[in-house]
């Protein structure tokens, strides 16, 4: 007799498992701990076999009597209805989103990506698998993905649920490349997530504040090797993480350069910068303290790896410089300003000492130049300069050009010792004719 739907919300368990027929194989099985469980009852290659169709009342009646009506389909083309389902799983479980995004992780790793732009990718999907990772990627749909944004948002953490939902698209790219999913459904999501307030790192860009900074550093009474990487932070303003995990290999000291390899570059590019006499100083003295490892800041638990990303900026904060008044990442965009504002130095030359690339892609492809010799001197008179603010306990030293407001004397003088015969620069005093 064929069950009808209050049979099937009646139905109580007993002391054994009762099995309740609608025919055509499909059965209602009663538990003994109460659940209700949809089986069928099929015959395949001569063997009696069972498939198991899911729980009542999450599936109903009328829906396993259509999942019954589909098995009997496959077997009159002679499927077996449970090898076919087996075989479905394994293609959703190498097509499911988590699958995907490890195997786009690895072709980063391929593409000799740095450790630590695989690292933030890998964390960000972390946030997203537990609700979209098991599912086939072409099931996700943008609610789907707004859920999974939303937990990261619901935080506070606005920045991290943006980021998230541009990796997410770029593994649903992934897929599209690789034939495994038809469109991207972040794009859908745009406008969606609260937008981030971008706070830009504190930097020092006053002349007579930052000898103040150069004096602090100076006087920093904590690890020298601390001391020493500030002090070289100010000179060569690399990136933190540049400067933090250079190793003694990566400098030529007969050249007077410092060649950080494309394995540690943002860009991926190797990087030259040139050394000034004092960072070679400061590298000689602190070459005697470093340890006699490979690296130039060796942690204090382990010789083997470098200082902490927060070691820097523990340090300014030591010094009494809050989170809002400098960082060590600050230090390039206080070299930045005062060297574009002092007029002396092209700004492609400055840009290329920053490591930054050229954002037009036609103008990166033509704009090669190194500015090497430019650079040179410049960073020679950046660390000449910053030796005369520290000397400086008052009187602020004006790196402006001419046709600007006044240059103080000391500073003039600075300008003519470092002078180049660039536009710009103070001209020498006429001699007197006798």
């Amino acid at each position: 007799m064929a069950l009808s739907d209050m049979k099937c919300r009646n139905a109580r368990p007993a002391s054994k498992l009762v099995k309740l027929s609608d025919g055509g194989g499909l059965q209602l099985w009663v538990q003994p701990t109460g659940s209700r469980l949809w089986r069928l009852a099929y015959r395949c290659d001569g063997k009696q076999k069972l498939l198991a169709l899911g729980g009542y009342p999450l599936i109903s009646l009328a829906e396993a009597r259509q999942a019954r009506d589909d098995a009997k389909r496959l077997l009159m083309a002679g499927i077996d209805p449970g090898k076919e389902r087996s075989l479905r799983k394994a293609d959703s479980a190498k097509d499911s989103f988590r699958s995907i995004g490890d195997e786009y992780v690895e072709k980063l790793k391929k593409e000799g990506r740095a450790d630590r732009t695989i690292s933030k990718v890998k964390w960000l999907l972390h946030f997203a698998y537990p609700t979209i990772g098991d599912m086939c990627i072409r099931d996700i749909d943008p609610a789907t993905i707004l859920t999974a944004l939303r937990r990261v948002e619901v935080r506070g953490r606005y920045e991290s649920a943006r980021r998230l939902r541009s990796t997410i698209g770029t593994v649903f790219r992934y897929a599209i490349a690789t034939a495994r999913a038809g469109g991207d459904p972040t794009i859908a999501l745009r406008g969606a997530l609260i937008s981030p307030t971008v706070t830009p790192r504190a930097a020092i860009t006053d002349p007579k504040a930052l000898g103040g900074l150069l004096r602090a550093v100076d006087a920093f009474d904590g690890q020298p090797t601390t001391r020493a990487a500030l002090k070289l932070m100010a000179m060569l303003f690399p990136r933190p993480g540049e400067l933090r995990a250079a190793e003694w290999g990566e400098f030529d000291f007969e050249s007077s350069v410092w060649i950080i390899p494309q394995s540690r570059m943002k860009m991926r590019r190797p990087h030259r910068i040139p050394l000034p006499r004092q960072a070679v100083s400061a590298l000689t003295s602190l070459r005697e303290i470093s340890g006699g490892g490979s690296l130039l800041f060796p942690g204090v638990r382990s010789g083997s790896r470098p200082i902490s990303d927060n070691t820097l900026n523990a340090a300014l904060r030591r010094m009494g410089y809050g989170k809002d008044e400098a960082t060590a990442h600050g230090f390039r965009a206080t070299a930045s300003t005062l060297l574009n504002e002092c007029g002396k130095w092209h700004p492609d030359a400055i840009e290329r000492q920053l490591a930054h690339i050229e954002n037009n892609d036609v103008r990166r492809a033509y704009a090669r130049a190194e500015h090497w010799e430019e650079r040179v001197r410049m960073m020679q008179w950046w660390a000449d300069y910053l030796d005369e603010l520290k000397r400086k306990d008052s009187c602020v030293i004006s790196i402006a050009v001419r046709g600007k407001p006044p240059v103080h004397a000391s500073s003039r003088r600075i300008l003519l010792a470092h002078s180049d015969g660039k536009q710009g620069e103070p001209a020498p005093p006429k001699k007197s004719k006798r």
